[in-house]
C-alpha cells in the first residue's frame, strides 16, 4: 500500500497505531505491512510564471526593416495599386471587353444611384455625386480588377434609419448630417487601412451578415412598394408599420405604375433565365436591366401617365466643396458610422475576394480599406 501525506511523522504514527489495534483482518505478529512514504510537495510559488509580454520592439523593428528594404517601385505599388495591373494589362485582349463593361455599368449606375439616394432620403443628384466620383478614385487606389464601387442599398437604408430620427428628409440638416456621416465612415476606414487591419474581416460571421442583409432586403423592398402601387406609405425601418401603411392605403391603388412595374419585372426575369439557360444568349442577362430602363423611360416619355412619379429636374454641375458647419451630432452618428464601416467593408471586400479568387489574382485587403476611405 502507498500513503501520501504532507507530514512524514503523522504517517509513521498512523502506521504504528494501525499495527497495534485489533482487527479481524490484522496480520499475525511478526509480519509487517509494507509502507511507502511519499511526502506531498507543494508547488513553489516564489517564482511564478509570468504571462509573456507582447514584443513591441520586435514588431516595430520588423516594420522598420521592411520599410528600409522597399524600393521606389514598391512604394508606388503600395500607394497606387493601379500601377501593378497597368504594367501587365493586355490592351488588345482586354480593352474592348472592359469598354463594353464600362458602358453597361455607367448606364445602369445612373438610375440605380438616384434610387439609392432617394432610399437614403437624399435628393437624386447626391446619388450621382456618390456614384461617378468613387469609380475614378477606386481605379487608382483599389486592387480589384472587376469590382464596381458605388452606393448600395444596404448602406442607404442604414443612412436613412440613422438620420430619420434626427432630421426630416426635406430639411437641409438631413443633407449635412449625411455628409458628416460619410466623413466619419471615411475616417474610420482610413485608420483601419493605415493600421493594416484588413485581417480583421475574416472574423466577421457570414451568417450574421447574411441574416442582416436578408432582413434589410425585405425592408428595402417594402419601402419601395409605393412606387409600384402608386401611393405613399409610412417611412420606417420596421416591417410591421410598413405593412400596416400599405394595407391602410390600399384604396389609393393606381393601375398604371403597377402595370408598368409588373411588365418590367417580367422582362427582367425572363431575360435573366433565358440567358442563364442558353449559352448563346448569355448577353441577355447583362442586357436585361438596360432593357428595363429604356422601356420604362420610353413609356413615361410617350404616354405621360400622371400616376407615375418622375425624378424631375436634375441640377447641372458639381456642388461646391464645404465642411459640415457643426459637429454637434457627431457623437450621435458615431455608432452608425462604425456599423456602416463594417457592413460596407465586408460587402465590398467580400465581393472583391470572390472575384479575385475566380480570376486567380491576389487581393490586398488593406488597399481595399484605404481605397474605401478615399471614396
Amino acid at each position: 500500500m502507498s500513503y501520501a501525506s504532507f507530514s512524514v511523522k503523522d504517517l509513521t504514527s498512523l502506521v504504528s497505531r494501525s499495527g497495534t489495534g485489533s482487527s479481524s483482518s490484522a496480520k499475525p505478529p511478526g509480519q509487517t505491512r509494507p509502507v511507502k512514504v511519499i511526502p506531498l510537495q507543494h508547488p513553489d510559488t516564489s517564482n511564478e510564471a509570468r504571462p509573456p509580454s507582447i514584443p513591441f520592439d520586435d514588431i516595430f523593428s520588423g516594420w522598420t526593416a521592411k520599410i528600409k528594404r522597399m524600393s521606389l517601385v514598391d512604394w508606388i505599388d503600395t500607394l497606387f495599386p493601379c500601377s501593378r495591373w497597368i504594367r501587365t494589362y493586355r490592351w488588345n485582349e482586354y480593352f474592348k471587353l472592359d469598354l463594353m463593361a464600362g458602358i453597361t455599368v455607367g448606364i445602369m449606375l445612373v438610375p440605380q444611384a438616384m434610387s439609392y439616394a432617394k432610399l437614403a432620403g437624399l435628393p437624386p443628384i447626391y446619388g450621382l455625386y456618390s456614384s461617378f466620383v468613387p469609380i475614378f478614385v477606386y481605379a487608382i487606389f483599389g486592387s480589384s480588377r472587376q469590382l464596381a464601387i458605388g452606393p448600395v442599398a444596404l448602406v442607404s437604408l442604414l443612412v436613412s434609419n440613422a438620420l430619420g430620427d434626427i432630421a426630416d428628409s426635406s430639411e437641409e440638416l438631413h443633407i449635412e448630417l449625411a455628409i458628416m456621416l460619410a466623413l466619419l465612415v471615411g475616417i474610420l476606414e482610413c485608420i483601419m487601412g493605415l493600421l493594416r487591419l484588413g485581417w480583421l474581416i475574416r472574423f466577421i460571421s457570414h451568417s450574421v451578415i447574411s441574416g442582416f442583409t436578408s432582413a434589410s432586403a425585405i425592408v428595402i423592398g417594402l419601402s419601395q412598394v409605393k412606387y409600384f402601387l402608386g401611393y405613399s406609405i409610412a417611412r420606417s425601418s420596421k416591417i410591421v408599420p410598413i405593412v400596416e401603411s400599405i394595407i391602410a392605403g390600399a384604396d389609393k391603388f393606381q393601375w398604371p405604375p403597377f402595370l408598368m412595374g409588373s411588365l418590367i419585372l417580367v422582362i427582367l426575369q425572363v431575360m435573366k433565365h433565358v440567358g442563364k439557360a442558353r449559352k448563346d444568349l448569355q448577353f441577355l442577362r447583362a442586357a436585361a436591366p438596360l432593357t428595363g430602363i429604356v422601356l420604362g423611360t420610353t413609356i413615361a416619355k410617350v404616354f405621360h401617365p400622371p400616376s407615375i412619379s418622375l425624378v424631375g429636374e436634375i441640377p447641372q454641375g458639381l456642388p461646391t466643396f464645404s465642411f459640415p458647419r457643426s459637429f454637434d451630432h457627431a457623437k450621435t452618428l458615431f455608432p452608425t458610422s462604425a456599423l456602416i464601416t463594417g457592413v460596407a467593408i465586408l460587402e465590398s471586400v467580400g465581393i472583391a475576394k470572390a472575384l479575385a479568387a475566380k480570376n486567380r489574382y491576389e487581393l490586398d485587403s488593406n488597399s481595399e480599406l484605404f481605397a474605401a476611405s478615399a471614396l
